[in-house]
């Protein structure tokens, strides 16, 4: 009877597993997964059911996202759509998922990312766009994406990157950058400083290799002299924020930057120069200026009095001399009033 009840099981539970599952695709009621992954689909799967929490959709040839796809399944909080067709994504595409937490899109053909691509997205933590075409990210991913806390764009084609979207995510704790052909002119430069400040606070990072110029090529950008920036164009929150972290940050870049694992914010398109040093007060160089001279008058002063009393002296004794020379000759010795030839008698 015991083998009966278990033969029962393992038929009836398959058939528990599908139901209201799409043909192509196997879910699991206790994990709730679909597992749509290497089915050969090309559109997101209908009547999935509502209660997944995870969509598995790599190693697919979908080349599309209808409007309405996720509507039927609002729970979701891992969507993997790697490895696929996709080209493009509709502003909004993912708006229905609130509790979403882990996007992954890597390996795809996407060109380019619009503006509020990821609206409505609260929740979202994990933003994988690695290994796609992207030539160019938008000014902000959408409304709500402030909790992200990690972000891929390696192995695209950028070329900058605006740090007003990298400061519109706070909560960003790790960036991945590389195999991209950054152009590290004044359209970096923002980036850079922006780097320099969130490796500076703890964040990780794989860091940015220069492409262009030629001179660059191959050159870490957060080692590319301020200097070489110069000539770009000076704005406020570049002189602000250069003058907060410039000076702290070689020490701290060293420990932070690349692959050392360790655990890990404000504005920061163009350029500024290095910082100039600090003015010396003007009322100190007075107060300088005045000792000074009042050390030099007194040091004139005992030598102009050292003279005068030298010369003084000098006068007192030649006056001395003088009138005892003339005292001797008008009174003389006995010797000398004695006749000469008196000696001889």
């Amino acid at each position: 009877m015991k083998n009966k009840i278990t033969l029962f099981s393992s038929f009836i539970l398959p058939i528990y597993v599908a139901h209201g599952c799409p043909e192509k695709c196997t879910c699991h009621t206790v994990s709730k997964t679909a597992d749509c992954k290497n089915r050969g689909l090309r559109e997101i799967p209908a009547h999935l059911p509502p209660g997944i929490q995870i969509l598995q959709l790599q190693n697919n040839h979908i080349w599309r996202i209808n409007e309405n796809a996720f509507t039927g399944t609002p729970l979701l909080k891992i969507l993997d759509l790697s490895n696929n067709s996709l080209s493009s994504l509709a502003p909004g595409t993912f708006q229905k998922l609130r509790y979403l937490q882990v996007l992954n899109l890597t390996r795809n053909l996407i060109h380019y990312i619009e503006n509020k691509t990821f609206s409505f997205l609260p929740h979202l933590k994990e933003l994988d766009l690695s290994s796609n075409s992207i030539i160019r990210l938008p000014e902000t991913f959408g409304n709500s994406t402030g909790n992200i806390t990690l972000l891929s764009v390696k192995h695209n084609k950028l070329q900058k990157m605006e740090r007003v979207l990298l400061e519109s995510l706070p909560n960003l704790k790790v960036v991945l950058f590389k195999d991209n052909p950054w152009q590290c002119n004044c359209n970096v430069f923002g980036l850079k400083l922006w780097l320099e400040s969130f490796l500076y606070r703890g964040g990780i990072s794989d860091g940015i290799i220069c492409s262009t110029p030629g001179i660059r090529k191959g050159k870490d950008l957060l080692k590319v002299p301020y200097e070489l920036f110069g000539a770009c164009p000076l704005t406020a929150a570049h002189v602000h924020l250069t003058s907060i972290h410039h000076h702290n940050f070689e020490h701290r870049s060293s420990l932070k930057h690349a692959h050392h694992n360790e655990h890990a914010e404000n504005s920061w398109s163009n350029c500024d120069p290095k910082p100039k040093p600090r003015p010396v007060s003007l009322r100190h160089a007075i107060a300088t200026v005045v000792i000074t001279g009042v050390v030099c008058g007194i040091v004139c002063l005992m030598m102009l009095a050292a003279a005068v009393y030298g010369c003084a002296y000098a006068a007192i004794t030649a006056k001395y001399h003088r009138e005892h020379l003339a005292s001797a000759r008008q009174h003389g010795t006995p010797e000398e009033k004695e006749p000469f030839n008196s000696s001889l008698a």
